[in-house]
């Protein structure tokens, strides 16, 4: 006699975790000054996530306080809690959480003008113990991604043109093998076509080789055209988030950060604060 097999129900696959949680930080300058307040965020493994915001929003802050910079300049994160790859990083040395995968491209591209472009790119690999030949494998890879370094390999940084620094900076970051890259200001200073030369370098850099990006940028039109998901801050606290797409539609996000309104394209003259405040607060 046959017996009939008890189906059981599948179980739910667990949720992704995420590469990066920011859970309600705060940071305080000069133990007085209240920067951020409450920022959460999340980027999930082999995504892109937009960290939008005007000048003085708390962007750069809010890179810092991840990559563990912020003592330098008398900032300390005071609540809340920081994830990296399933593990708390708040508090670890910068270089420990580089050698973990996590590294800051810092906003002005910060160069070593004295060295040149190899050098500069060769310093990104300080943290890694696998040999010679492992690093002279990615320094190739490098220049794959950035075939303008290779030309200019041997020029000192210092002379090379804005865009080429801030590709220095890029591959320099990438030669340390990293799980995710923070972004800072890409596009800042740079002529519209190399800045969209370095995002597409972006793309295929998370396409191609996985890595992650929490990408701080004023530039809300070109972030939100290449980010799966952004977050916008305003006065130190995130005031809106959501898919790239729904940004990008969104009518607030579409007049006060990408000039274009209901009725067409609008000066920041005619803007009333309050009125945004009231509309994404409300």
């Amino acid at each position: 006699m046959s017996r009939a097999v008890e189906k059981r129900p599948e179980a739910e696959a667990a949720p992704a975790a995420q590469i990066l949680s920011v859970n309600n930080i705060e940071v305080v300058y000069d133990h007085v000054i209240l920067v951020l307040k409450g920022v959460s965020l999340e980027v999930p493994p082999g995504g892109i996530v937009a960290l939008l915001g005007a000048n003085g929003a708390g962007k750069t802050t809010t890179l810092k306080a991840i990559s563990n910079l912020l003592h330098s300049e008398r900032g300390e994160v005071t609540k809340g809690s920081i994830v990296f790859d399933g593990a708390a990083v708040h508090g670890l040395p910068p270089n420990e959480l580089v050698r973990r995968g996590c590294i800051q491209v810092m906003e002005g591209r910060q160069c070593f003008g004295h060295l040149t472009v190899e050098e500069n790119l060769l310093t990104g690999a300080f943290t890694r113990r696998d040999g010679k030949a492992a690093i002279r494998d990615d320094l190739e890879r490098v220049y794959a991604y950035f075939p303008k370094l290779k030309e200019r390999r041997n020029s000192l940084a210092g002379y090379t043109s804005g865009g080429e620094q801030q590709m220095t900076a890029v591959g320099r970051a990438l030669m340390s093998r990293p799980k995710m890259i923070l972004l800072d200001e890409p596009s800042m200073g740079l002529a519209p076509q190399i800045v969209e030369e370095i995002f597409e370098i972006v793309h295929a850099l998370n396409e191609k080789e996985k890595v992650s990006f929490l990408l701080a940028e004023q530039n809300t039109n070109m972030a939100l055209r290449y980010a799966r998901y952004g977050y916008i801050l305003e006065n130190g606290r995130v005031v809106l988030d959501g898919d790239a797409q729904h940004l990008r539609e969104n009518e607030d996000v579409k007049e006060f950060y990408l000039g274009m309104g209901e009725s067409g394209r609008r000066s920041f003259r005619d803007v009333k604060h309050y009125k945004r405040r009231k509309r994404w607060l409300a």
